[in-house]
């Protein structure tokens, strides 16, 4: 069989890259509507958000299982697989009127998140290496933050029509599945006895690392989707579709950023750009905390995409460059792990957080843990120069 051509099988990657990272927060305009159809039920305020977060438990419980059934028995099959249930779970909320079942809907949703996530990855790292890996990641990124930008959008009009139909959304999966059956070959990759997957060493010092990272910044950044909807109600933006384009702003700047991830990474140690991006962030998360009006939020959310933009690509590229290949499957499903623990952590510690100092008392807090983690690295950073120089003419080889 021809393979396919390399056009084909990265925009086919880049079509699946786009149901990731902002697939649970594509229903989040239609929060406030959907509290008010459920607004009987105790504790709404909690299971109203959960709806949105609850995929990301799941989709970290699930990540690793993934990981290693694609080390061992390839990716292609499971990836199909996940897009199929993606596109099935994630409409069929559209249709239910009972709370649990759409609870367990998205309980399903964040399985199969957690099985094409680590699968793309997986594959990112398996066709491509060197520089040119750098660069697709960043369009990877980038394709995440144009799919969220849609999602949030569409999002946001469909629940100006009614709470049901963003759940249409997710339909979109359906469309990329037979994309997945004739342009993505399976790799070939190293595998023991049987299929096995072959035991290695991992390098444990600087995934943890990498892993810690991907959750307090995901945790961190998930306060956009979840909480900004109310934050805006408070401020007396009633429109959902409003609340989406300002949610979609820091997406599209993120992808903007994303798309210059390999020429950053040329000049900048892992380090050192994790000290920049947090800076970026703590400083748009600041100026919302303390907006009063529509447009200074929106202005706020452009700056932390700047630094939304390269964090994603900075921690697959960090964690896919130390990976062992017959241990790939394996080391991007922690950090999907990672990347959805934070998400699904995120409203639970915001809530009481909320409750004590208000929303916009809470993107404040957000920004001063940033800004100490800016700090942080940008020490690591500066202690570490001639490490950091040669990563950086690493990446650039």
């Amino acid at each position: 069989m021809r393979p396919p051509h390399p056009t084909l099988r990265l925009l086919t990657l880049l079509l699946v890259s786009m149901m990731t990272i902002m697939a649970s927060a594509a229903i989040s305009p239609s929060l406030p509507r959907l509290r008010m159809a459920f607004e009987w039920v105790p504790g709404i305020d909690l299971w109203v958000r959960l709806v949105v977060s609850l995929p990301a438990l799941f989709t970290a419980m699930g990540a690793p299982l993934a990981g290693v059934l694609i080390d061992r028995f390839g990716r292609k099959r499971l990836l199909v697989a996940a897009v199929a249930l993606y596109g099935v779970a994630g409409a069929l909320p559209g249709v239910l009127t009972s709370l649990p079942l759409i609870l367990l809907c998205r309980a399903l949703l964040g399985l199969a998140v957690g099985g094409l996530m680590t699968t793309a990855a997986a594959l990112i790292a398996d066709y491509y290496a060197g520089p040119e890996r750098g660069v697709v990641l960043g369009r990877q990124a980038a394709f995440m933050g144009v799919g969220g930008f849609v999602f949030m959008l569409g999002g946001g009009l469909l629940a100006d029509i009614h709470w049901r139909a963003p759940f249409a959304v997710y339909l979109y999966a359906l469309l990329v599945l037979p994309l997945i059956l004739f342009f993505l070959p399976e790799p070939e990759v190293k595998r023991g006895a049987a299929g096995g997957a072959v035991r290695v060493a991992l390098p444990w010092n600087t995934l943890w690392q990498v892993y810690a990272l991907a959750m307090v910044g995901m945790m961190i950044f998930y306060l956009i989707p979840v909480q900004l909807p109310f934050l805006l109600r408070r401020l007396g933006v009633q429109s959902s579709a409003l609340a989406g384009l300002a949610v979609g702003v820091s997406t599209v700047v993120g992808s903007v950023v994303s798309l210059r991830y390999a020429k950053v990474r040329q000049v900048l140690g892992y380090r050192s750009i994790m000290a920049v991006l947090f800076a970026c962030m703590a400083l748009g998360y600041v100026l919302v905390g303390m907006s009063q009006s529509y447009a200074a939020v929106v202005g706020g959310l452009a700056v932390s995409g700047l630094g939304q933009g390269l964090l994603t690509p900075n921690m697959a590229n960090w964690a896919g460059e130390v990976a062992p290949e017959a241990a790939r499957g394996r080391v991007m499903g922690f950090l999907t792990t990672s990347l959805f623990l934070g998400q699904f952590i995120s409203p639970l510690l915001a809530q009481p957080l909320i409750g004590a100092v208000g929303l916009g008392g809470a993107f404040l807090a957000a920004g001063g843990l940033l800004s100490a983690l800016a700090g942080t690295f940008g020490a690591l950073a500066w202690h570490a120069r001639p490490r950091e120089r040669s990563e950086a003419v690493q990446g650039a080889d």
